[in-house]
């Protein structure tokens, strides 16, 4: 072999060990680039990934949650609930010497914690009977306890009262304003437990008793509807406290029925008529 010969084979050689070094040497790095790019891909096309929120989709959700959601309730229904537990239907029957009996109806509320109830007193006037019925249905005849005659007002009580008795928590009228909301329950026709509202529309109005020479000053002006059978029962303010005695309305004609204008007596009049003093 020559000399030239041997040259070039030990150059090969010498090219074979640099290549083989070099593969050794690049080999981690051409894996961690391998791995890479399978983790890439794996990223992408078999995780599942959320996608993003457009503005259409929130507004769905906001959509979706106000429709579901429950407004409160309102004042006038929270009102009722307070004061129905002491509203209290009164009818009367009176007798005459020819055997006819007449019979009336009206409201009024329990105003204590013995049982005592307030009305008009042109509502039980010259009544032979009264009967009232309770909030829990139960029924019992009453008899007078009190009567005032120059405010029309009366308390009665009843001979058999219920296993619960629930007083009206009494309000304060000089704290209302003209413009306040206003709302009547009581026995309108003998529809037992009826609701009107409205708002306070005066102060200080005075009103004739009707059939008498009677003139209460100082009285509650009101628009809430009242008609025949509310007379004593509860005027009302919206925390469901009682302001005022329902006691008569007037109509420009000679008709018993509401055109706008109701009056009661406040119940701070009321209830010092009674020999007590307002909570307030």
């Amino acid at each position: 072999m020559s000399e030239s010969s041997g040259s070039t084979i030990e150059r090969f050689k010498g090219r074979m060990k640099n290549t083989a070094s070099f593969l050794r040497r690049g080999l981690p790095f051409a894996s961690g680039v391998f791995a890479t790019l399978v983790a890439i891909l794996i990223y992408h096309y078999v995780l599942v990934l959320p996608n993003q929120l457009t503005t259409e989709d929130v507004n769905a959700s906001v959509a979706q949650v106000m429709a579901s959601a429950t407004a409160p309730p309102a004042y006038s229904a929270q009102v009722y609930q307070v004061i129905q537990p002491s509203l209290v239907l009164i009818q009367t029957e009176e007798r005459h010497q020819n055997a006819e009996s007449v019979s009336g109806l009206g409201s009024g509320v329990i105003v204590n914690s013995f049982g005592d109830i307030l009305t008009s007193l042109h509502v039980i006037a010259g009544a032979t009977r009264i009967t009232v019925t309770f909030a829990d249905g139960t029924e019992s005849e009453a008899q007078l306890m009190m009567e005032m005659p120059e405010l029309d007002l009366a308390v009665i009580q009843a001979l058999d009262t219920p296993l619960v008795i629930v007083p009206a928590t009494l309000g304060n009228p000089s704290s209302m304003r003209i413009g306040d909301e206003a709302y009547v329950v009581g026995n309108p026709f003998g529809l037992y437990g009826s609701m009107s509202s409205g708002v306070i529309s005066g102060f200080d109005r005075t009103f004739r008793v009707p059939s008498s020479n009677i003139e209460i000053p100082g009285m509650i002006q009101f628009d809430a509807a009242a008609n025949p059978g509310n007379s004593g029962g509860p005027l009302l303010n919206r925390a469901g406290h009682v302001i005022g005695i329902v006691t008569g309305l007037v109509n420009p004609t000679d008709e018993n029925f509401f055109v706008g204008i109701g009056f009661a007596v406040p119940i701070n009049v009321a209830v010092g008529g009674m020999g007590g003093s307002p909570p307030y």
